[in-house]
This record gives structure tokens, sequence and C-alpha cells, in this order.
């Protein structure tokens, strides 16, 4: 496997990431376009540094194994850096209460009073960041991340749990 990213960038990043379609697998329209948005707003800037490794940048290939989501970490030329497993379980509870905040944000939308929606989305937001500290929490011996990469890094587990 090689990884054709986006060569020339700081070292500390990710630079191209992939799902492998065996064990994730595609989605239908929506959740592709939402997995693609996730990526691109990931690539576009991230702090990413696999502890104990000084290459990079990287590229990381997500796949999912015994209920596990698999961080294949690779350096660009492929060479294997680190797999990482992050057990789902602690996010399930997060994933489903955010969805459900974004369900009632969308429907406040065409409804409620500005106030109303504010509201929602401080909620919405809230769920985000605690789902983001708690990618940081389970990633802190294995890699580094910062707060707005989690962030995205959330939002892409986050998609990868929706069923469209």
């Amino acid at each position: 496997m090689t990884c054709a990213g986006r060569a020339g960038r700081e070292h500390h990043r990710l630079v191209e990431i992939t799902l492998d379609q065996d064990t994730i697998g595609p989605g239908n329209r929506d959740i592709e376009h939402e997995r693609s948005v996730a990526i691109y707003d990931l690539l576009e800037d991230n702090l990413f540094a696999p502890l104990g490794h000084d290459g990079g940048p990287y590229c990381l290939r997500l796949l999912l194994a015994n209920d596990r989501l698999v961080f294949d970490v690779r350096q660009q030329d492929g060479t294997p850096v680190a797999a990482h497993y992050l057990s789902l379980t602690p996010f399930r509870r997060l994933v489903k209460d955010y969805f459900l905040m974004c369900e009632s944000y969308h429907g406040a939308i065409r409804t409620a009073s500005p106030s109303q929606i504010e509201a929602i989305d401080v909620g919405r937001r809230g769920l985000h960041n605690e789902g983001s500290e708690l990618l940081i929490e389970r990633l802190r011996d294995k890699i580094e991340i910062d707060f707005d990469t989690a962030r995205r890094l959330f939002t892409l587990i986050s998609v990868l749990h929706w069923k469209g």
C-alpha cells in the first residue's frame, strides 16, 4: 500500500484517510457525502503524531475488527508505523445522543425560535466536545492529537455509525 497524499506539509499530520470497504463498507449517497466531508475537513487541518515515531506525514486507514476501530497508521510511502485498536463501546452512548441532538437541531431550524435553536445547538456542541475529549483520552498513550483534530475525528467516527 502506498499513500499518495499531499507531500511537503509538516511531519505531524494526516495527508490521507481511507475507509476499509470490506469492514466499514459503503453507505447510501447521504452517508458517503457526510464521510467525504468529514475526511476533507480532517485533512485540511490536523495534528496527528503517533507517539515514539518522528516520521510523517501519515496516512490513516480505518477499519473495523471485533467491535474495535483500527487506526492503521502508515508513512506516505506505505511503511507501517502502528496499528491501534480503539474500542467503540465508550462512544456508543455519545454518538447516539449526538445524533438525537442533530435531529432535534435540524427539526428546530424549521419551526423553533432562534433562542430554542441556539439552546439545542449548545447541547449538540457540548456532546461533540465530550466525544472529542473522550477520543483524546482514549488515544493519549498512542497518538497525539489536538482538540480540533479530535473534534474532526469524532465527527468521522459518528458518521461511521450513521445508518442513513
